[in-house]
């Protein structure tokens, strides 16, 4: 190789390292910078927080029943007969004992003449009678058999009076009077019914629930209910707990009542029925997406010091948002409720305030 080239690559080589020391030298600063570029603070999570205070919770459970009156009959006749008249309107309210439908009477009324004539003749006898067995004339056995037939014909009497009654259909009990089946004239039998009855204040409510709430609820316990047609929302207290489980349906029959002044609630009505099975006063209370489930167990996420924190917790009560807590967290303690699956222990996080909730 001659000098000239030599000389002309020494000269290359020089230009090239001229050109490549800018480039390491930015390498290594760039090196030099790395690590305080990892070690620089990852951004706080912005979170929406729940402090904790104890607070009344119930379960609540809906369920479905059926609108009952307080009392009601269809009213039939106890003897056939004719209807003579009728003294009640469709529709109305009637007393306790009023006289509703009359029935034709006239061959009673003339079997208990003829039982009080016999009856007298028979009072005179055992009169004579008596008087003669004192004075010796008679024997006690001649005396029995008029005083006997004195008392047979007494029974026919109440027996007639009896069936003179059953002519005169009365209310058992106020109510209302429902529509009517029969029309003057009309031929009764048992069987023919007249119409209903029905006593509307109060109204009873009549529910089912789970075998599994058994002990749970009871009489005393409040339920609240609406009705198809409004939007009313009623209160009743439970009366009467069915003392057995209806097995084919397993599940526990209940009865609750409540007043009904302007009638509005009619028996056969449907009603969506919602009690409290399970109530705690003072209970620490979490919304439920709040709650993460985990092996052997569940945690909530805290803030302490402004980092995140898991806290492994028991629960109780849930309903369809919010569940208690039982152990696990104090009064006080601020609880993550949102980014839930964004967390890990130790991320730093904001709390977010009211205001500031959905913000970008």
């Amino acid at each position: 190789m001659s000098v000239r080239s030599i000389v002309g690559l020494g000269a290359v080589l020089v230009v090239v390292g001229a050109l490549a020391l800018p480039r390491l030298v930015g390498d290594r600063a760039a090196a030099r910078d790395e690590p305080a570029a990892a070690a620089a603070p990852a951004p706080a999570l912005r979170v929406e927080v729940l402090q904790v205070e104890p607070r009344y919770l119930a379960q609540r459970l809906a369920t479905t029943g059926t609108v009952r009156a307080n009392e009601s009959v269809d009213l039939v006749s106890e003897i056939a007969g004719v209807v003579r008249s009728i003294h009640f309107k469709e529709g109305a309210p009637v007393e306790r004992g009023a006289l509703l439908v009359k029935i034709d009477d006239v061959e009673l009324e003339a079997q208990r003449d003829r039982v009080l004539y016999r009856r007298r003749l028979a009072e005179s006898r055992e009169a004579r009678q008596r008087e003669l067995r004192e004075q010796g004339v008679v024997s006690e056995q001649e005396y029995d058999v008029a005083n006997n037939e004195l008392n047979v014909l007494r029974a026919e009497l109440r027996l007639v009076q009896a069936a003179l009654q059953k002519t005169e259909i009365r209310a058992p009990f106020a109510g209302v009077v429902g529509l009517r089946y029969v029309s003057e004239g009309s031929l009764l039998s048992r069987e023919t019914r007249i119409a209903t009855l029905q006593d509307l204040d109060p109204a009873k409510i009549e529910f089912t629930l789970p075998e599994k709430y058994v002990g749970r609820v009871g009489a005393g316990d409040r339920v609240e209910f609406r009705v198809k047609g409004t939007d009313r929302a009623y209160g009743a207290e439970i009366y009467a707990v069915e003392p057995r489980i209806v097995a084919e349906t397993r599940s526990l029959l209940l009865r609750a009542t409540t007043t009904n002044p302007d009638r509005a609630l009619l028996p056969g009505a449907f009603a969506d029925v919602t009690l409290a099975v399970d109530e705690v006063d003072d209970a620490l209370v979490v919304p439920s997406l709040a709650v993460v489930p985990e092996l052997g167990g569940k945690k909530v996420f805290v803030i302490e010091d402004g980092l995140a924190q898991a806290r492994r917790v028991e629960t109780g009560i849930r309903t369809e948002t919010e569940v208690q807590i039982t152990q696990g967290l104090v009064p006080g303690e601020r609880v993550i409720v949102s980014a839930i699956q964004r967390l890990s222990p130790g991320l730093p996080v904001e709390e977010l305030s009211a205001a500031a909730v959905g913000s970008p």
